[in-house]
């Protein structure tokens, strides 16, 4: 368990020397530990002081305020551009004068090798010694590209980094930071239109673009600047030929330039689609329990199928123009030069074969800056500008309070604690949820303890109050966690309480107590202000304030209600008539006078509250660090991936297709070494154009040639598509295949996992294997085989190269190997600590309004940070180790250029000249391949841990089969007779016992109701009923065994509304009917079962008005109100209510309950409810505590013992409600 509190580590980079920086030796002992064991979080090395989360987004925070207010000054849209050019310039330019001195080496390199080949070719006119000197000339260049190259890359990466992790603290900033002198943050309204997967697609896949645009950015003008400087060069070369070439080059641009306005528009599709999908994919997530028990996986998982499919379309999309970018890296060069002969030879110049090769080096000088860099920086910056476009939508996206009042002020003075309608817990201990950053104090917190009646309840629990709640609250029921809710209010000693009708959520006697001992003794010197549709506690009220539809009905006290003679209860009672619809729908509530101008929001607006407690400390939250693989990416993995729905024979096309691609293009080399030869017996005189054979060798050679260039073309577009249509089909196939195994998980892995952990294996990861993971892997491939087909043509021309080729094979296999053990523990690291990122804001938005309330944004904020400060010591090392692997083996590519180098002057005279050009030019060739192939090879690695992880969510634990051979009879179950014979239950293997040899019967077409204490078990009866978990002993429905069908068969039968609702975004009818199943009368009638029927049609959209992500602008009343209406239109003989209405007032309860008695007549009805009122008629009443059966029998009859639990649960109500459920019970 990972508890977020910031450690101070050091970090190596501070103490290192400057060549200790420039080498990355300050890396070696983490090599040294990786190469040893697994690496674990406190290997890491502390994020550095100028990296750390507050810092970085406070500098940005602070430049986009200054935009903003320059926005409004000049009346315009403000730029988020600006800002963050405003807040990184100065250091990008400083780094971008490395690149353009980098790019500058490269094209020197080919002039130091002209004046080699010039050496050979005419020994006579050129010394040895100066010879020498362009051979060290060219060493200097190469290992000057070398570090220049890799230091710029280092800085650039790390300037994206800060930049991405800046504009997260500002989107969390906006989510959570409530409203303080005109700070901009995340509204109830935005609220509605901004939904939790869009923000996460925000932090997961938008904001990486920052990460990649800032590394190429620099090249839209090194490119271009460096193709007017080579072409400079050729002129002087060969004259007005190059220019041919160039025109290749200038078309390629233009044609990239489409490129990028393709690649922001499918950017721009798919982002939305994105979002809609992991929002789609969050909400069943948290919504998994509601979908289970209806069955409804299969078409959750066509619903996110249809919307992957959508998605992939775009991608594809993109995957083709990244396909076609890759290919013009691979066959650009070889045109430009192709071309550039062409034409010469068209217009008869000679030329020798000094300055066949230097154009050769030149053009390939061009090759990763014009041809490589160029397109990838044109495409990450269009991806970028979206990216931008939709973060600066989201942090303008609704500006000030929560819902201010139209007219008039609301004034808060004092500190303020509040309970929300449904309680929110956070991933940590009991005790740190009830302490939420208060010192502990012992006898405050026993007396909190005491007052919220949580005694018993800690006792139960394994480890008391320092059990580990996990992110939906597990293992607490609704009603301990409203408690605990409600202990964290009452021990903050605040001067306001806020109580959104926390007694909901709990029994009679618990609710009881906690009116009595919380609410009225322990809060006696308090303002509290309590929503309540508990009607017996308006007595000690010192004010009741009675609202509909947003209006004051009555207000007073008690006793001045009595001497007007004013019915209270009538009141109600015209709130729930059919002619006068509230809305949507208005519930009566008892509040007093300082709370009515927020209601038009179901949470409160809080400003001008006291300042900060100075007893506060640190919130733990604890989050659970997944674990993680380690060692090798399994062989299962690749094969997994690249077959998962792809034919073998279209894998072997593929390879065979790659092996053309390299033939052609090596044999260009090649062949343009004999062309040479014979170029440079012409230039010197000893051939001549006019002789017969000369032409025809002439023509033979450019023939060839042009068909080796055609061939390299074609192979190599071909091989680029299909390498990412079968990767993006791939990741297509692995995400279907995750998406059915979450879904037949159980429900425990839910509990278990949170939200955020899941969300970032369907949204980075995938995001992953959909764009990285393909281009990567091309790279590398392409890469591969340009080496083993360069090495092999150098070997086959001159074959003493192979004496410091094959120690320089083993030299780079072994610095992978080494390298690979421990950047594949920081990969996994990396995504690891980023899910910690996720589940903290996950859980942040659920809390969002209590957080805000208690003024806690900063310290959640704080926490943001440290986890985002983890996450960047992972990815801080993560592209550290990258540059380490790089610079070690540039630096041994640049020796081995010198041994080449020296190697060739020393040997010149038993090579002829066609050898010599063509092994210098692909050893410059293999300076940057070598190294390039080596690093993607190993980058392809680590980025196949997002595959094994998503490869990990196919082999998930399942549930029982959703149908089995044995199905039951059609009309099953025709009677609805449920029968528990010794069952036991537990929700897993570790955990105790919730039901202990339970036996009842349920007979057909009665009604039964359920009733405990809070935490007694009742809710477990439906887990068991319904096999969210397996129990022991037996569960029949109409004598048929639930275990011996399937899991669909058996939900598909049974009805059921629970406690907490679950609502989708979508419309009101998209709501009762997810899957159009039913005809619009059949869901006017459920509304109208459920009163809502008026207040849905009073909406301007009718059925087709849309709610916001889980019903945030509906009340929870409401809420369950919507998913009861869905229950109903089910139909089934048997229909089970748990709790459903347990936030609704009493009187639209009562009528609803009457209504269900008189509908489900015919069909057996199970009731668990807090509320004794809406079980006192039932035929048979079941009474639990603990697990256990404490009675059974009619309601009347258990009420004559008065031993029994029963009657002292009714008699907790006091006499007049005791005594009016005794009446009703006869």
């Amino acid at each position: 368990m990972l508890a977020v509190s910031p450690e101070v580590k050091t970090n190596a980079l501070q103490k290192a020397n400057f060549c200790s920086r420039l080498f990355v030796w300050w890396l070696n002992p983490l090599f040294k530990i990786g190469h040893k064991r697994k690496l674990e979080p406190d290997d890491m090395y502390s994020v550095l002081p100028e990296d750390r989360s507050q810092h970085l987004g406070e500098e940005l925070q602070g430049h986009w305020d200054q935009e903003v207010k320059r926005a409004q000054k000049d009346a315009q849209e403000p730029s988020l551009m600006k800002a963050v050019i405003k807040c990184y310039w100065k250091s990008y330019l400083i780094w971008g004068m490395f690149t353009f001195l980098e790019e500058g080496t490269r094209v020197v390199q080919p002039i130091f090798l002209g004046k080699m080949i010039s050496y050979v070719e005419n020994s006579n006119s050129v010394a040895l010694h100066e010879a020498y000197s362009y051979a060290a000339g060219l060493s200097a260049c190469v290992l000057l590209w070398a570090v220049l190259h890799h230091l710029y890359f280092y800085h650039m990466q790390h300037v994206g980094m800060r930049l991405r992790v800046a504009v997260c603290h500002m989107i969390y900033r906006k989510v959570s930071v409530a409203w303080n002198h005109g700070a901009l943050r995340l509204s109830s309204s935005a609220m509605g239109k901004t939904t939790t997967g869009q923000i996460v697609n925000l932090l997961s896949n938008d904001v990486n673009r920052f990460d990649q645009v800032t590394m190429f950015l620099h090249y839209l003008w090194v490119g271009p600047l460096q193709a007017v400087a080579v072409t400079a060069l050729l002129w002087m070369e060969i004259g007005i030929s190059c220019l041919a070439g160039m025109v290749v080059l200038i078309i390629l641009l233009l044609l990239q330039s489409c490129f990028g306005k393709l690649f922001s528009s499918l950017r721009s599709k798919t982002a939305a689609l994105t979002d809609k999908r992991i929002r789609t994919m969050s909400e069943v997530i948290t919504g998994i329990r509601t979908i289970k028990m209806n069955a409804w996986e299969k078409s959750f998982i066509d619903l996110i199928t249809r919307l992957r499919s959508k998605e992939i379309s775009k991608i594809l999309k993109s995957s083709y123009l990244r396909g076609m970018n890759s290919a013009s890296f691979f066959t650009v060069s070889k045109i430009m030069i192709f071309v550039t002969f062409i034409t010469n030879e068209l217009l008869d110049n000679l030329i020798s074969a000094s300055q066949v090769f230097v154009v050769v080096m030149l053009f390939e000088a061009l090759r990763f800056s014009s041809t490589l860099y160029f397109p990838m920086a044109i495409e990450k910056v269009s991806e970028a500008v979206v990216s931008i476009q939709r973060i600066k939508s989201s942090l303008l996206n609704a500006v000030l309070g929560e819902l201010p009042p139209s007219q008039g002020q609301v004034s808060v003075h004092g500190r303020i604690a509040y309970v929300s309608q449904q309680p929110w817990v956070f991933p940590g201990t009991v005790k740190s949820n009830i302490l939420f950053g208060k010192k502990y104090k012992e006898d405050r917190y026993e007396e909190v303890i005491r007052a919220c009646a949580l005694e018993e309840d800690l006792q139960l629990l394994e480890e008391g109050d320092l059990t580990e709640i996990g992110e939906r609250g597990t293992p607490l029921s609704e009603g301990q966690k409203a408690r605990v809710s409600l202990a964290r209010a009452v021990y903050q000693d605040a001067d306001i309480y806020l109580l959104d009708d926390p007694l909901s959520a709990v029994d009679a006697g618990v609710s009881r107590h906690l009116f009595e001992q919380c609410v009225h003794q322990a809060l006696k010197k308090k303002i509290t202000i309590l929503v309540t549709h508990q009607l017996q506690h308006l007595k000690d009220a010192s004010q009741i304030l009675i609202l509909k539809d947003g209006k004051t009905v009555e207000r007073g006290t008690y006793s001045e209600f009595l001497k007007s003679r004013v019915d209270i209860f009538s009141l109600f009672e015209k709130g729930n008539e059919q002619s006068e619809p509230s809305s949507v729908p208005g519930t009566p509530t008892v509040i007093s006078e300082s709370l009515v101008q927020s209601l038009q929001s179901p949470r409160p607006s809080l400003k001008d509250a006291a300042p900060e407690d100075p007893e506060s400390e640190n919130i733990q939250v604890t989050l659970p660090l997944e674990d993680h693989l380690e060692g090798k990416v399994g062989f299962k993995t690749f094969k997994n991936y690249f077959t998962g729905d792809t034919y073998w024979l279209v894998i072997i096309f593929l390879i065979l297709v790659n092996i053309a691609a390299q033939v052609a293009y090596v044999l260009q080399d090649w062949w343009l070494a004999f062309w040479a030869n014979l170029q440079s017996d012409l230039y010197s005189g000893a051939f001549v154009k006019e002789n017969e054979a000369v032409v025809f060798f002439l023509n033979w050679y450019l023939g060839v040639y042009s068909g080796l260039t055609v061939s390299t073309v074609l192979f190599g577009i071909t091989k680029s598509l299909l390498i990412f249509y079968i990767l993006v089909n791939s990741s297509q196939t692995l995400h279907n295949k995750m998406l059915e195994t979450i879904l037949r998980a159980p429900v425990l892995f839910f509990h278990r996992n949170p939200i955020g952990k899941i969300l970032n294996r369907f949204s980075k990861d995938i995001g992953h294997m959909d764009d990285l993971l393909p281009l990567i892997f091309q790279d590398f491939i392409q890469a591969f085989l340009l080496v083993i087909g360069v090495v092999g043509v150098m070997v086959a021309a001159v074959p003493w190269i192979a004496i410091p080729v094959i120690p320089l094979g083993i030299i780079f296999f072994f610095l992978r190997q080494y390298f690979l053990e421990t950047s594949r523990d920081v990969k996994r690291l990396e995504c690891t600590t980023q899910s910690s990122v996720f589940s903290h804001l996950a859980s942040s938005l659920r809390g969002l309004w209590t957080i805000r309330a208690y003024k806690a944004e900063q310290k959640f904020q704080e926490l943001f940070d440290a986890h985002q400060d983890l996450h960047s010591e992972a990815w801080f090392l993560l592209l550290t180790t990258s540059r380490w692997l790089a610079v070690y083996l540039d630096v041994t590519c640049a020796i081995f250029v010198t041994l080449v180098a020296f190697g060739a002057l020393i040997l010149a005279e038993t090579l002829d000249l066609g050898q010599v050009g063509l092994v210098l030019s692909l050893t410059l060739t293999l300076m940057g391949m070598f190294q390039w192939c080596a690093r993607q090879s190993a980058e392809f690695e680590n980025m196949m841990i997002s595959v094994e992880r998503g490869i990990e969510y196919t082999d998930l634990e399942k549930e029982a089969p959703w149908e089995l051979e044995y199905r039951p009879p059609p009309l099953w179950p025709t009677n609805g007779r449920i029968s528990f014979s010794r069952v036991n239950f537990r929700y897993n293997s570790d955990s105790p016992l919730v039901l202990r040899n339970l036996k009842t019967s349920i007979f057909s077409r009665q009604k039964y109701g359920i009733v405990g204490r809070t935490g007694a078990g009742k809710s477990s009866i439906i887990a068991a009923l319904f096999r969210l978990s397996e129990a022991e002993g037996g569960i029949y429905i109409d004598d048929i065994l639930t275990t011996s069908i399937g899991l669909h068969d058996l939900r598909k039968k049974m009805s059921v509304a629970l406690q907490e609702p679950v609502l989708f975004t979508g419309t009101m009818r998209e709501n009762l009917d997810p899957f159009n199943e039913h005809a619009d009368n059949e869901l006017w009638n459920a509304l109208e079962e459920v009163q809502l029927k008026e207040s849905v049609k009073s909406l301007p959209a009718k059925m087709n008005t849309e709610l916001a992500e889980s019903g945030l602008n509906m009340s929870v009343g409401q809420k369950q109100l919507v998913c009861l209406a869905r229950t109903i239109l089910r139909k089934n003989q048997i229909l089970i209510l748990d709790k459903a209405t347990s936030y609704v007032d009493p009187r639209t309860d009562e009528f609803i309950q009457k209504r269900i008695h008189e509908r489900f007549a015919q069909c057996t009805v199970l009731t668990i409810a807090h509320r004794l009122s809406n079980i006192i008629d039932c035929e048979w009443i079941t009474v639990l505590d603990s697990g256990t059966r404490k009675g059974y029998n009619l309601p009347y009859n258990l009420l004559q013992n008065r031993n029994s639990l029963f009657y002292k649960m009714v008699q907790q109500l006091g006499e007049v409600e005791a005594a009016a459920l005794t009446k009703r019970a006869k």
